[in-house]
Order: C-alpha cells, then structure tokens, then sequence
C-alpha cells in the first residue's frame, strides 16, 4: 500500500512539474509580460484569417481585424484596420512608433493595406510605408 501511495504522489509531482513548466510560455502570458515590459509583441494566428490579432508595444494594446481578398490571383490578406483598445495609453508615442508598427504588421502581410481608427490618423504621416 505505501508503494502505490509514492507512486501517485510521485505522478502527482511529475504532473505539476509539467503544467507548471509550460505557464510562462503561453501566448497570453508572453503577451502580458511584453506589455509590462513595454516591448513590442504580436499575438496572430495567421494561418486563421478570422481571428483578429492583438499587439503591445510600449505598453498600449492594440487590435487589429484582418480582411481576405484576392490579389496577385491569391486568396490573401489585403487589409487590416487597427484600433487602440485604451487611447490614454498612447501619451508618449510619436510618428516612428506607429510606423514601426506598420512595419512589424507588414512583415507578416505583405500586400496588406493598414488603416488605423480615426482618432488615430492625425499621429500617422499621409506618406507612410503603404
């Protein structure tokens, strides 16, 4: 009997070993921990062109919605609009800051156009990377 009662207590202890090991590397936490750190991240499915992406960096939230449509006689993304999810995180961000981002989106989506919310055009240059 005390065999089998180490031997559960030894799978006990290999179990939460494991699933403890594999919460730091979960999407959400990589993402939240990104956020505190105020570096860039980007959280995207993108072989599942429905779900829309999020992103952080310098620790505003960002969403963005992905549209499908057909270009160089492809199915492909060719148009993403994104939005802040908090506006008064954006104090401090400058130009360069919304076209890095632009950048870091357009190295997955190529042929995509980014739109941004409205309250957001005045801080985008008319002549960005689009």
């Amino acid at each position: 009997m005390v065999w089998m009662l180490r031997y559960v207590l030894l799978v006990l202890i290999i179990f939460l070993l494991i699933v403890l090991g594999k919460l730091p590397f979960t999407p959400n936490k990589r993402f939240w921990l990104a956020r505190k750190q105020k570096r860039f991240y980007l959280d995207d499915d993108i072989n599942n062109f429905r779900k829309n992406f999020i992103l952080t960096y310098k620790g505003a939230v960002f969403e963005g919605e992905k549209y499908l449509g057909i270009k160089v006689n492809a199915l492909d993304v060719i148009s993403i609009f994104i939005w802040i999810q908090d506006e008064e995180s954006l104090v401090g961000f400058n130009r360069e800051d919304f076209l890095f981002i632009e950048q870091k989106i357009l190295e997955q989506y190529p042929l995509a156009k980014i739109d941004w919310k409205k309250s957001i055009h005045p801080l985008i240059p008319e002549n960005g990377p689009n």
